[in-house]
């Protein structure tokens, strides 16, 4: 290169050039109206206020589209907070200990409309022993539940507790919550969730939700269970 050539100007020296210029538009006002740019909504040239006026419409759209889903999922958290509170309601309501399962399994397929229901507890008090719902859970179910931390959600590969269902043949998805006492290791129960749609209970659904449900059908289902007497010391 010859010591007295002068480098090309670039497209960034003129992007820096106006970015750090900013009173340049302001002494050549006449030159706003005289840019042209190609509109995103066809090929036709429109004028930089133009093409800024339909930058910010689209800026618009996506925030009212970002607002509606937000109003959209506040309903539905609404909705779900509802049902929650008249499925509690109705444990809270029924006494009799052994309709308990019942009134939990029957409810939960009403009120959230889950096509599919079932539970089984085990280690219940003398009472309770020939109940339906505490028989039929064999020493695998029950080690499986134990070892659930949080619950199961996906497919139906054949588990035993998927028989618990009035038609296990058409589960496409379920949902195996864990019964516990408090923060036991041990679980006392299995509750089970089950739909035909094979993305009710999706593999990589949050669990949340399940969890509250496990939560306050275990300390419901705590009448069931012997009373541990307390040690003195």
């Amino acid at each position: 290169m010859k010591p007295d050539a002068i480098p090309p100007i670039t497209e960034d020296d003129i992007a820096n050039y106006l970015a750090n210029t900013p009173d340049f538009f302001e002494r050549h006002a006449s030159l706003l109206a005289a840019v042209q740019l190609t509109s995103p909504h066809g090929q036709r040239a429109v004028s930089l206020q133009e093409r800024q006026a339909e930058m910010l419409r689209e800026k618009i759209r996506g925030l009212e589209l970002r607002a509606a889903e937000m109003i959209r999922h506040g309903q539905e958290n609404t909705v779900i907070a509802d049902r929650l509170q008249r499925w509690t309601r109705e444990l809270l309501l029924t006494r009799e200990a052994r309709d308990l399962p019942v009134v939990a399994t029957r409810e939960l397929a009403r009120l959230f409309l889950v096509p599919q229901v079932a539970v089984k507890v085990w280690g219940v008090d003398a009472p309770f022993a020939a109940e339906t719902w505490a028989s039929g859970a064999s020493d695998d179910v029950k080690a499986f539940a134990s070892s659930l931390s949080l619950p199961y959600c996906g497919g139906n590969p054949g588990l035993e507790a998927a028989r618990w269902l009035d038609d296990p043949a058409t589960v496409q998805s379920l949902a195996l919550i864990p019964l516990r006492a408090g923060a036991a290791p041990e679980a006392f129960g299995l509750l089970v969730l089950a739909s035909s749609d094979p993305q009710r209970f999706a593999a990589d659904m949050g669990t949340d939700f399940l969890e509250r449900i496990g939560e306050l059908t275990s300390a419901a289902f705590a009448r069931l269970r012997p009373v541990v007497p307390a040690v003195v010391h």
